[in-house]
């Protein structure tokens, strides 16, 4: 098996290209294989969804949110781990309790090396 095989995928969603250009960078320096969007739309429309081990998506967002995106792909793919981001911490008080499940939310600025982690133990049983 070739090593190229053996990459994961990440879809990052973020409406600021610097943040998602940054975090392809950040998973793509840990070996990750990246896909870049900036709306949720794009990655719907895109039709990596099948080829994606993990999601990582801004909540807050002009048309479609991070929530309804994290809706969207687990009706589509409901064991796909995701991580959402934020740069507004303090509207996840208002959430159900229960709304998100096992999501793990980081509130920007991010700490790198912490995502990485996340997303590690997010796809302990995906790795090859």
């Amino acid at each position: 098996m070739t090593q190229q095989a053996s990459r994961l995928f990440v879809a990052i969603i973020d409406d600021d290209l610097s943040v998602v250009q940054s975090l392809g960078l950040l998973f793509e320096s840990a070996d990750y294989e990246v896909r870049l969007f900036t709306s949720g739309m794009a990655l719907l429309k895109s039709g990596c969804l099948p080829e994606i081990d993990c999601l990582v998506s801004d909540i807050d967002m002009p048309g479609m949110d991070g929530f309804a995106v994290l809706r969207e792909v687990h009706a589509r793919r409901p064991d796909l781990p995701a991580i959402l981001i934020t740069g507004y911490p303090d509207k996840l008080k208002r959430l159900p309790p229960g709304e998100l499940g096992t999501t793990l939310i980081f509130a920007k600025p991010l700490q790198g090396p912490e995502l990485l982690a996340a997303v590690s133990e997010a796809l302990r049983d995906r790795r090859i």
